[in-house]
């Protein structure tokens, strides 16, 4: 089961200030880009490159909250604020990374992993188009939620088609196998570099 914080956020207090570090679509695909990776970003958190901090902050954060944050932070030492903000950072970083539901059946990867800003895009196509979410639900979302209704979009279909090995035997247009193979290559490996996602994780903690 992924951690809570791909679904709620973290919290993150400081001096009497509180915010709310939501991991949503929108602000993974800043973060992924913003030093073109994460493994380049989750070395700036733990060096506590200030503009990577205020980076993270503004985007996953309520934009007031954020604003009265940062304010109180640029009159207090930059020490204590690392204190309080490391720990809360990389769990942002990591919430933005979906994992696969516990028990998922996974697919060897075939060909190279795709990269990161390449899934996120795919992952908004997904809520726009197969889920049927607004454009502004999507941005929203968090990649774990979208990647949970997916999954159970396609289980909806396999429990009223039928799966791909199920359908073998019968009429194709009910629901063919590859349509099926289709669906599941888009929403499980090769899309989500699995390896890469575990070393990103041991790298982040602290």
């Amino acid at each position: 089961m992924p951690k809570l914080s791909a679904y709620e956020g973290v919290a993150l207090e400081y001096g009497g200030n509180a915010v709310f570090l939501r991991p949503s679509l929108r602000a993974a695909t800043h973060l992924e880009r913003l030093h073109g990776g994460f493994p380049a970003l989750l070395r700036k958190v733990e060096e506590f490159d200030t503009r990577t901090v205020r980076a993270a902050i503004t985007y996953s954060a309520d934009k007031d909250a954020a604003e009265r944050l940062l304010a109180y932070v640029s009159t207090q030492p930059l020490s204590g604020f690392m204190l309080a903000a490391q720990r809360p950072l990389f769990e942002l970083v990591h919430a933005l990374l979906p994992e696969a539901p516990e028990g998922k059946s996974k697919h060897k990867a075939t060909g190279d992993p795709m990269p990161w800003a390449e899934v996120y895009r795919e992952l908004f196509g997904l809520a726009t188009g197969w889920l049927g979410w607004t454009p502004e639900t999507a941005w929203s979302a968090t990649p774990q939620e979208i990647t949970d209704a997916f999954n159970a979009q396609l289980a909806k279909l396999k429990a009223i088609h039928g799966s791909a090995e199920d359908n073998e035997d019968q009429n194709p247009e009910t629901y063919s196998p590859g349509q099926l193979a289709q669906i599941e290559a888009q929403g499980h490996d090769p899309a989500f570099d699995r390896a890469g996602l575990h070393g990103l994780k041991a790298k982040g903690k602290v």
